[in-house]
This record gives structure tokens, C-alpha cells and sequence, in this order.
């Protein structure tokens, strides 16, 4: 209050606070409404530095997503009658065999079988961006699924992306390496973390 009058006075320095608290709560909020990256944030993201991908082609770049092309690398699996354990400690390296697709070729993937595929690309997140792996979903309408579980891609990752490759059409299908298969979508996290488990590095 004035001293004289005795009138209310407003604090300057408090109002002041008070909007910086009210920005900045607008500003956490904004960010976490902003889960899904779309084009122009992606384009945005490469330009900062935020996310690579190489190589990298922006024709491939989506509304809100990138797609992603298969390599001529597959690995199958192996005709046995072993049971494998689903255990922490299983390897997928021991129950499968690699093949490399010649130029022009493809891979033949029969009904009802499974197989893996990886992507040509790259891609490397920062600590604030993670991601989901999906299919297309012109190829799905042929029966093809091109990431059968475990779609999440961690932050801080630096990987080509490992892809678990379904027929679950009653034809054989030809994967050709270079098709673009799957799309990746980035997602903004509300924090910063980074994955340094088993499959940080490729072994495929």
C-alpha cells in the first residue's frame, strides 16, 4: 500500500514473476502436447541436428513420418525341431541363418513364415527424441508384416533398424531389397534418456 494514501500498489516484480511462471507452464505444456513430430518439425529436427538419418533422401519424408528402405541383408530361420527358450540370454544370432539378396533379386517369403530384414538406413536420435517402427500400409494389404513386436525405438539411439518380417498372407511374397518398407515415427519425450542396452550396436 502507498504510504501516504494507503492505496493498494501493484508489485511490479511480482506480476512480473508471476507471468514468467504462467510462460513457462504454457511452454511444458506445449511440449508434452507435441508427442508426434510432423513434416516440417522432422525437417527441422535433421537441421538442428536432433535426428540423423544416412543416407538421407527428404522425398521420403512424410506428413508425420520417414520411410525407410529394406537392405538386401535377411536372416532366416533355421529348420529344426529344437525348442528355444525365450530367455534374456538367447541369442537370435543362433537360430538364425544370413543371407544376402544379389542385385536385382529378391527374397522369397513363404506363407505363414517369418524372417528378419534390415533398413538401409541409419538413424540417430537425440536424448529428447524416441521413436515407433511401422509398416506401410500399402504392403500390409498384401498380408505383409514388416515389424511384427517391439515397434518402440529408444532415445539416443545411433542403428540401422532390425525389421521382424511376417507373411501372413496364403501367397509367397518377393521382398526387393531397396523397397520402401517401413516408416519411422519420432515422438518428442517430456525429459532426456538414452538407450546403452544389448542392441545399441547392430548384430544382424
Amino acid at each position: 500500500r502507498d504510504i501516504v494514501t494507503g492505496a493498494p500498489v501493484a508489485c511490479k516484480g511480482r506480476k512480473e514473476s508471476k507471468r514468467k511462471k504462467e510462460k513457462e507452464k504454457e511452454r511444458k505444456k506445449e511440449v508434452k502436447e507435441m508427442s508426434v513430430l510432423s513434416r516440417d518439425k522432422i525437417l527441422e529436427a535433421i537441421k538442428d541436428g536432433e535426428i540423423k538419418i544416412e543416407p538421407f533422401d527428404e522425398k521420403c519424408v512424410g506428413c508425420a513420418s520417414v520411410d525407410l528402405k529394406l537392405s538386401n541383408e535377411f536372416r532366416y530361420y533355421k529348420q529344426a525341431l529344437n525348442v528355444v527358450p525365450v530367455k534374456e540370454e538367447t541369442d537370435f544370432l543362433d537360430v538364425t541363418e544370413k543371407v544376402v539378396v544379389e542385385e536385382g533379386g529378391y527374397y522369397l517369403l513363404l506363407p505363414g513364415c517369418a524372417c528378419l530384414g534390415i533398413t538401409v538406413e541409419t538413424i540417430t536420435l537425440s536424448s529428447g527424441l524416441c521413436g515407433l517402427l511401422d509398416g506401410r500400409s500399402r504392403f500390409a494389404r498384401l498380408g505383409l508384416s514388416v515389424h511384427i513386436t517391439a515397434g518402440f525405438m529408444n532415445p539416443g539411439i545411433s542403428n540401422k533398424q532390425v525389421l521382424e518380417i511376417y507373411n501372413a498372407s496364403n501367397q509367397p511374397l518377393a521382398l526387393y531389397p531397396g523397397e520402401k518398407v517401413c516408416q519411422f515415427v519420432f515422438l518428442r519425450m517430456d525429459g532426456n534418456s538414452k538407450y546403452e542396452g544389448k542392441f545399441a550396436v547392430n548384430r544382424f
